[in-house]
């Protein structure tokens, strides 16, 4: 795909690009008022050497609070994360006026809107993929990309035209890409991974150390 430069890094919080989510998210207007129910901007250092790139926003986390990975089981669990690895200052109340703030970390979604089932289709991906270049794009000291699941992974890879298969999702890969970057992948911290033992917390900080140890390479 190519790089649309005239686009902005965050759509809009009213974007209208996914019928399905758009219906989705009138819905959940009605249902529930006083959340964000939009788009999700992403949430970080503007001068990040990391982006962390989840799924999409969850119906009570996210797209209740307006910022990515606040108010959810899966925000809980990255945040202690990255407050241990020293990537954080302030702590994560959830809420997006707490003054919890990322150091040398942006946290990013594959697609920005809520999906019903937490499950977002290809065109929606596709309908998305833009604007997670243009946040690529804009961020200047970039140098680690960490996918959390296979879809973030894949879509990733997708937005540079690499081809999936020379780059096998599993947990704690490391890929070194042709355009400089390094993608590390971590299956995705949600409560479904950490309640089955797919997940649990030493592997998901085994991740992150790799990610601090490309950040040193």
């Amino acid at each position: 795909m190519p790089r649309l430069k005239t686009i902005p890094p965050e759509p809009k919080p009213d974007c209208s690009l996914c019928p399905r989510l758009v219906a989705f998210r009138r819905a959940n207007k009605k249902a529930y008022p006083d959340y964000f129910n939009g788009a999700v901007a992403s949430f970080g250092d503007e001068q990040a050497r990391i982006l962390v790139i989840g799924l999409a926003p969850g119906l009570k986390g996210a797209n209740k609070t307006g910022r990515p990975f606040t108010g959810d089981f899966s925000g809980e669990l990255l945040f202690r994360c990255l407050t241990a690895m020293g990537w954080s200052n302030g702590q994560n109340e959830n809420r997006p006026d707490d003054g919890f703030e990322l150091h040398d970390v942006m946290i990013t979604n594959a697609v920005r809107c809520v999906p019903p089932e937490n499950k977002p289709i290809g065109a929606e991906v596709n309908n998305c993929r833009p604007y997670l270049m243009a946040r690529l794009d804009a961020l200047p000291k970039l140098k680690v990309l960490f996918a959390l699941g296979k879809v973030a992974h894949d879509t990733t890879l997708r937005n540079f035209g690499f081809r999936l298969a020379a780059y096998p999702f599993a947990h704690k890969a490391k890929h070194l890409l042709p355009n400089g970057l390094t993608l590390i992948d971590s299956y995705h911290c949600s409560r479904y991974n950490v309640n089955t033992g797919r997940l649990t917390e030493t592997m998901f900080m085994e991740a992150l150390m790799e990610t601090k140890i490309a950040l040193e390479n």
